[in-house]
């Protein structure tokens, strides 16, 4: 006996990836639901070898299914998750709604699978941002052993982390550069994505962060510990698909760059690529269309006592998004749910 499962949002980049990770992966499915918005309803949409077509969010009665994976972003999630978890449907949300909610379980399953125990609360358990999730899958390992104080992480992220708009806004512009009268404008970015680099990500807030930035902070510390510090410096680059990260950690004990390279070699999640020769190591594109979370460059950071630097990439539609959200979703049906 499987799972009737729902996911929302199934037009979109995450949502497309949701279904084709939920096929692969081979997720006991008895009955599967995708569902739109009304400007894309009777759009079809790959599962495996079916074709779905999809039906309207905003009438869909979640009565009788399962688990509802939800990539629709906060606005229509705020209107249609609690309709979903009322009807007895554990709703597992991509949106940032529910992330910072203290009863509502922020979970990466390699870091803090033992939380999805919390979803009875609200019955609904937060995914967390794309940048975090990555993040924590290296860190986890080397905390347990070592105890990180503290983090300082700067981020090379995609333009699919904003949706079809960011990549199209890529590819245009890239194109115009080359075609006189072609010329693209920003739009979904502040500033030309096209050969450019931009350290903004979200909004500004007061203390001159930016809103991506101070996810990754609350984040690590809710799915992590509560005690480590962390500072983010968050970049937009003209990459479609894959998330990089330079990540700096102190600990709060000795742990050499030999050790800590093991113990990554060990981890669940982490794939360990690292030869200091050209090309030792995992770039974005090479990432693409993986489940791993991919380490390289692991290196004592002289500076400090107790100090490793890392290159962290992964495919931000897959672990930082649609792949964590099958992985809660298989984590809730073993432990909890037990239908499968």
């Amino acid at each position: 006996m499987g799972y009737r499962v729902v996911v929302a949002g199934a037009t979109g980049n995450v949502g497309r990836e949701m279904l084709n990770i939920l096929a692969e992966r081979e997720f006991p499915v008895d009955e599967i639901a995708a569902l739109a918005s009304r400007k894309s309803l009777g759009t079809e949409v790959s599962f495996g070898d079916k074709t779905l077509t999809t039906k309207d969010l905003d009438t869909f009665d979640f009565t009788g299914w399962d688990i509802a994976l939800f990539a629709v972003g906060s606005e229509a999630t705020k209107i249609y998750a609690p309709k979903a978890a009322a009807a007895g449907c554990v709703v597992i949300d991509n949106s940032s709604l529910y992330r910072y909610d203290p009863q509502v379980p922020l979970i990466v399953p390699e870091v803090n699978a033992d939380a999805i125990e919390g979803y009875k609360a609200k019955n609904i358990i937060a995914n967390p941002n794309c940048s975090t999730a990555q993040m924590v899958v290296a860190l986890k390992p080397l905390h347990d052993r070592a105890k990180i104080k503290r983090v300082v992480v700067s981020t090379y992220q995609s333009v699919s982390g904003a949706g079809k708009a960011g990549i199209d806004e890529l590819w245009d512009q890239t194109k115009g550069v080359y075609v006189p009268g072609q010329e693209v404008a920003p739009s979904k970015f502040t500033k030309q994505i096209a050969f450019n680099v931009i350290p903004h990500i979200d909004t500004f807030m007061e203390d001159g962060s930016t809103k991506e930035e101070w996810k990754m902070v609350a984040e690590t510390k809710k799915i992590l510990d509560k005690n480590v510090k962390v500072t983010a410096t968050c970049v937009r680059v003209p990459v479609f698909v894959g998330h990089s990260e330079s990540i700096n950690i102190e600990f709060e004990d000795f742990l050499d760059e030999d050790e800590a390279r093991n113990i990554l070699r060990e981890a669940p999640g982490v794939l360990v690529v690292d030869k200091r020769e050209p090309g030792g190591y995992i770039t974005p594109v090479e990432c693409v269309g993986d489940y791993a979370t991919y380490v390289s460059r692991i290196r004592q950071d002289s500076t400090i006592d107790n100090g490793i630097n890392l290159w962290c990439v992964s495919d931000n539609l897959r672990k930082g998004a649609a792949l964590n959200a099958v992985q809660i979703a298989e984590v809730l049906g073993n432990r909890c749910l037990k239908k499968g």
